[in-house]
C-alpha cells in the first residue's frame, strides 16, 4: 500500500512538473511582450530577452507613441461596442433557440440543431469573400450592425451548449408557470433564463474573448475609413516596405491584451462549470 502511494505521489509530481513547464511556455510570450514594451525600438530586435534597464528603458514612451499613432481609444471604444452588442445578441437569440429545440422535439427542430452544430465545422475562409460582399450590400459594415454577422458565426457553439444544458433541466417548473398563466415569452425570461445562468456566463466569456481578439471579420466587413477595432489599429503600425515600429506595437499589444485578460481572470471559474453543465445529456 505504501509503495503504491509513493508511486502515485511520484506520478503526480511528474505531471505537475510537466504541466508547469507547459504553462510557462504559454506565459513566456506574454512576458516578452510586456518586457519589450518598455525598451527602445532598436533594442527590441537586438536584445529581445534582456531586461529593460539602463539605456534600453524608455518608460511609457512606447505607449504614448502607440496611442498617438493608432487613435487607440477610439479603436477600444469600437471594439467594446462590437463585443458587448454581439455577445448580448448571441446569448439572447441562441438561448431562445436552444429552449425551443429542447422542448419541441420534431424533425424540424432536430434539423435546426444539426445545422447549428454543422456550422461549427465550416471554415471561415470558405465564406469570407461572399460574406464581405453581402455585408456591403446589406449595410452590415458598421459596429452597430456587424453583431448580426457575429451571431451567425457564434450561434453553433452557443446553441450546442444551451441545448445540452436545457435537456437536463426539468420541465415541471415551466409547466407550472404555464398553468399559472405565464405566456411563453414571460416563462422564458422569468423561469428559463435564471436556470441557464451558468451556461450564459461561460458562453458569454468564450464569445467575448473570441470577438474582442478577432481581426479578419472586422477587417473584411467594417468601413475602415471610419471604424477600426484594436487588432486592426495595431496592424496599422506596420509601415511601408515591411517596417514596423516595434516599440509602439509592443505597447499597444499590452493595452489590447490587458482588458480581455483581466476579464478572463475575473470570470474563469465560471467557464469550466458552465461547459460541464452544458455537456450534460438529458
Amino acid at each position: 500500500m505504501a509503495a503504491t502511494q509513493k508511486r502515485r505521489h511520484a506520478a503526480d509530481a511528474a505531471l505537475t512538473a510537466v504541466f508547469s513547464m507547459i504553462s510557462l511556455a504559454y506565459v513566456f510570450p506574454l512576458a516578452m511582450v510586456l518586457m519589450n514594451s518598455f525598451k527602445r525600438k532598436a533594442y527590441i530586435s537586438r536584445a529581445p530577452f534582456a531586461l529593460p534597464s539602463g539605456s534600453m528603458f524608455v518608460g511609457l514612451d512606447n505607449y504614448r507613441n502607440g496611442i498617438r499613432l493608432t487613435d487607440f481609444w477610439a479603436s477600444m471604444l469600437w471594439s467594446l461596442v462590437i463585443t458587448v452588442l454581439s455577445v448580448a445578441l448571441i446569448l439572447l437569440c441562441t438561448s431562445m433557440c436552444a429552449w425551443y429545440i429542447s422542448r419541441v422535439r420534431n424533425r424540424v427542430t432536430h434539423g435546426i440543431y444539426l445545422l447549428c452544430v454543422f456550422s461549427m465545422v465550416v471554415p471561415f475562409q470558405m465564406v469570407m469573400f461572399t460574406l464581405s460582399k453581402v455585408a456591403n450590400v446589406l449595410g452590415l459594415n458598421t459596429p452597430w450592425t456587424i453583431p448580426v454577422i457575429y451571431l451567425g458565426f457564434g450561434a453553433g457553439l452557443a446553441v450546442f451548449l444551451f441545448t445540452g444544458y436545457m435537456k437536463a433541466c426539468p420541465i415541471a417548473i415551466e409547466e407550472s408557470a404555464t398553468i399559472d398563466g405565464c405566456s411563453p415569452l414571460r416563462t422564458f425570461f422569468r423561469i428559463v433564463l435564471p436556470i441557464l445562468q451558468p451556461t450564459l456566463i461561460s458562453t458569454g466569456i468564450l464569445q467575448a474573448m473570441w470577438i474582442w481578439n478577432d481581426y479578419l471579420l472586422p477587417y473584411l466587413v467594417l468601413d475602415l475609413k471610419r471604424f477600426k477595432t484594436i487588432p486592426i489599429a495595431v496592424q496599422y503600425l506596420r509601415g511601408g516596405y515591411g517596417s514596423v515600429d516595434m516599440g509602439a506595437m509592443m505597447g499597444m499589444l499590452v493595452l489590447a491584451i490587458a482588458p480581455i485578460l483581466l476579464f478572463y481572470f475575473l470570470c474563469q471559474r465560471y467557464i469550466v462549470s458552465g461547459i460541464m453543465a452544458g455537456a450534460v445529456k438529458g
